[in-house]
């Protein structure tokens, strides 16, 4: 693939879930099927270790391993694909960088360093060095609500200005004057909020979400995608009942028992059935019971039969 421009980069991108056998190993054919599944589903890209891939929870020769037949795939089929290089770790993050960059992603996913909260400086000076580590691929900054730091648009307009070229982030999303702020940046920057907000984001000038709903389903998520950037169909009325969906069927699972959100994030595959990944996670993570699939999937067939039809 050639490296993306941050005009380049909008629409629908699908995580890659991480498949784990019962032994706590990863399950490669699974994560074939996985990458094949999204492909055939002509979402707008893949991306790689975001917080279901579990990337902080992975040996450096696994990370190696899962990018290496992603590539392979992504690159064959000519789908945009980015690599999450993210770790709690700069050091190791940065050496991800260095081998991701050979695989030639379309762009490439880190965080800030994670430990200690950084200060303003120390942001610049992280970001310079792994931006020249990953040229001439682009780097998006995965800055989520749970992070030490969490950037207000002027300090995303503040590292533009002193000549980091990130190419976008994926962050929560915001308030009118929040998106009001983000539109201003008088660079190319692509905006990604969560995948439930898409068509709101969209209007507000988002760019597109590294999605959760494509959890659910990779080619539902991309049709809903469609319907919003070809003004076709009433997308806030299905974004209505897929906020619904979320807030009565998942958002329990973390606000009321505990779970994480790749938890939850793994559950929403299972629940869709478009792979046979289980909701298991690495260790010390729990898990959702697999028991607990089916009545969620019975209530989402009600709200949303839209995620079940022309499956692949």
């Amino acid at each position: 693939m050639t490296p993306l421009k941050a005009d380049e980069i909008y629409g629908n991108w699908a995580t890659l879930l991480l498949p784990i056998n019962n032994d706590d190993s990863i399950n490669y054919r699974q994560l074939e099927h996985e990458i094949d599944v999204l492909i055939a589903s002509n979402v707008n890209g893949i991306y790689s270790n975001g917080t279901a891939g579990e990337f902080y929870n992975q040996t450096e020769q696994e990370f190696d391993e899962v990018n290496g037949i992603l590539a392979s795939k992504c690159n064959a089929a000519g789908m945009p694909f980015q690599i999450g290089c993210s770790h709690m770790s700069p050091k190791i993050s940065l050496d991800r960088i260095k081998r991701a960059v050979i695989l030639r992603p379309s762009a490439i996913q880190i965080i800030l360093p994670d430990w200690f909260v950084p200060s303003f400086e120390e942001i610049i000076d992280f970001l310079r060095v792994m931006t020249e580590a990953a040229d001439p691929v682009k780097l998006i900054l995965y800055n989520p609500p749970h992070a030490k730091r969490k950037l207000l648009p002027k300090e995303f307009a503040e590292i533009l200005d002193a000549g980091i070229p990130l190419a976008g982030c994926k962050v929560a999303g915001g308030n009118d004057q929040w998106y009001r702020e983000m539109a201003a940046l008088n660079v190319p920057f692509s905006v990604f909020i969560p995948g439930h907000h898409l068509a709101a984001g969209i209007s507000h000038g988002a760019q597109g979400a590294y999605s959760n709903v494509a959890c659910l389903n990779p080619g539902f998520a991309q049709q809903w995608y469609n319907t919003i950037a070809n003004k076709t169909g009433d997308p806030f009325e299905l974004q209505a009942r897929i906020q619904e969906f979320m807030d009565n069927c998942i958002v329990p699972y973390i606000r009321d028992k505990g779970y994480s959100n790749q938890a939850v994030d793994k559950f929403m595959a299972a629940v869709g059935g478009w792979t046979p990944i289980s909701t298991r996670l690495r260790w010390p993570y729990k898990w959702i019971p697999e028991a607990e699939v089916l009545p969620v999937r019975e209530k989402c067939a009600k709200l949303l039969p839209e995620v079940f039809m022309n499956q692949l």
